[in-house]
């Protein structure tokens, strides 16, 4: 058993789409990042790798490489997946938090699950998301941006 544990975090832009577990969620502003910068993916694509002993996301999918620019994270997430599944490990669960003012996160959460589940190419109740505001304090209180952390449990 192995277990990783993955953190990203990005502010918010005016003119981008917010998209948050690969799902598109309708809000004024979108998350600044090379990708799609989705915190949440990127916070479980980190989980996975950790837990392999595999490269960061940064290293693997750096945002220097033209062909990572607008990427969607659930692609990202497959090739980790991949990886990962490569060095002889099976995802056993993941289990994340989205900090953040808004978007509320429950709303969203079954759509998200569904989506991580099946990219990573197991049953939805292995993954929980889970939304948390940080009661105004911080950059995520501030409504400046949205964090995430994940935890990754691979046999």
């Amino acid at each position: 058993m192995r277990v990783g544990l993955g953190f990203d975090a990005h502010r918010f832009a005016a003119g981008r789409r917010l998209v948050l577990g690969g799902v598109e969620i309708p809000h004024e502003s979108g998350l600044l990042g090379h990708s799609d910068a989705d915190v949440l993916t990127h916070a479980v694509i980190d989980a996975l790798l950790g837990a392999a002993g595999l490269p960061d996301i940064g290293r693997l999918f750096p945002d220097t490489d033209p062909k990572h620019k607008d990427a969607s994270s659930l692609v990202l997430l497959a090739e980790a997946a991949r990886l990962v599944h490569e060095r002889g490990f099976m995802v056993v669960n993941v289990d994340s938090v989205v900090a953040c003012e808004e978007p509320k996160i429950a709303v969203h959460a079954e759509t998200m699950r569904a989506k991580l589940a099946a990219t990573l190419g197991i049953a939805p109740e292995r993954v929980s998301i889970k939304g948390k505001t940080t009661e105004g304090m911080g950059f995520p209180g501030r409504r400046e941006g949205i964090a995430a952390y994940a935890v990754a449990l691979l046999e």
